[in-house]
């Protein structure tokens, strides 16, 4: 934890500005050294996202910093980092464990709350009217926050979807009371959307999927345009696919893939770089996590360059339709526990 703060120290963080002379060499190895002489040295100036219009006329920023699996003990200097460095958007979940971490973060950061976008999510085992209400009222204190930007469901649970229809209902409730800026879901495919919207009345601002170049997931997308709901992408770099291998030996590892790294060299940026701004192209947003702050920092200096049209189309014929994380038709709590237990099961292995 010490060295983190020495490296904050060092860089010379003021008035929410960072200057970091020598992380661009740093990050060039990440990319195998594409980052060409002239920038090795070059600073990297706080950049802050754009934003997209909800369907409910709230602004969302298209970049912001994911915090799943994000060790509590870091948590908190992560989120403070990545807001005094220009991020605005922030995510958290109820099953991640870290809330309070990442509310500790955001005090910590000394950004003004009302320049911020914070999003918690309700878990499976809080779903039905009342539980809900009172997940969020946990959670909001554990944030240490008077309100939330984006609340959503985690996952569709479809083995008891009607606590699923209840848990959003309550979400309603919160919403018509402005205790939730926007509201919306997570993990939800049209079939889930088409069910959970005959019983509702507040159509989702946001639905959080799996997407990344090996899961570009076009039918669900041409779905949420039809109804104005926006693509948010978890997994946007592709993490999900080397942690979830199936064979270890061989993980697969999306920023390593031909077509990205020849394009990383054209554009003279890191990989991640080139897929986040293909997210950001298509109109979507993106949640990237890393514990790393060089990382962090790369992640959102990505609104100075432009990928080519048929550069796009190039990363959208990689598509795989390849899942990293759980498929949303076959995931609930149970699936959730034996996930976790094999999760166990490898580490004492």
């Amino acid at each position: 934890m010490s060295n983190r703060r020495d490296f904050i120290k060092k860089a010379g963080l003021a008035s929410g500005a960072l200057a970091v002379s020598g992380l661009a060499s740093a990050g060039s190895m990440l990319n195998n050294n594409v980052m060409n002489n002239e920038n090795q040295n070059a600073s990297i100036a706080t950049a802050k996202s754009p934003t997209i219009k909800l369907n409910n006329g709230v602004e969302m920023p298209v970049l912001g910093v994911g915090s799943f699996a994000l060790p509590t003990i870091q948590a908190a200097d992560d989120v403070a980092f990545a807001l005094k460095n220009g991020y605005r958007l922030v995510d958290t979940a109820t099953n991640y464990g870290n809330e309070k971490e990442v509310g500790e973060g955001i005090k910590r950061s000394g950004v003004k709350r009302s320049e911020l976008f914070v999003t918690t999510k309700l878990w499976m085992e809080d779903y039905g009217y009342d539980n809900a209400l009172n997940a969020f009222n946990n959670s909001l204190n554990l944030l240490g926050l008077d309100y939330l930007d984006l609340y959503i469901l985690h996952w569709p649970m479809p083995t008891d979807f009607e606590k699923t229809v209840q848990a959003y209902k309550a979400l309603e409730k919160l919403y018509a009371d402005k205790k939730i800026r926007a509201i919306g879901v997570s993990n939800f495919t049209p079939e889930h959307l088409e069910n959970l919207m005959k019983e509702t009345s507040v159509v989702p601002a946001v639905n959080q999927v799996e997407l990344h170049p090996y899961l570009i997931q076009k039918e669900l997308r041409e779905f949420h345009k039809k109804h104005g709901i926006v693509t948010e992408s978890w997994g946007p770099i592709g993490g999900e696919l080397a942690n979830s291998a199936s064979n270890p030996a061989t993980p697969i590892r999306l920023l390593q893939d031909y077509t990205i790294v020849k394009l990383a060299e054209k554009y003279k940026k890191v990989t991640a770089q080139i897929v986040l701004r293909w997210h950001i192209q298509n109109g979507l947003i993106a949640i990237p996590k890393s514990q790393h702050y060089e990382r962090l920092l790369y992640n959102i200096d990505i609104f100075d360059f432009e990928l080519s049209a048929d550069d796009m189309a190039a990363i959208d014929n990689l598509n795989k339709n390849l899942h990293g994380g759980p498929l949303p038709n076959l995931f609930d709590i149970p699936a959730f526990k034996k996930l976790i237990a094999g999760r166990k099961t490898k580490i004492q292995g």
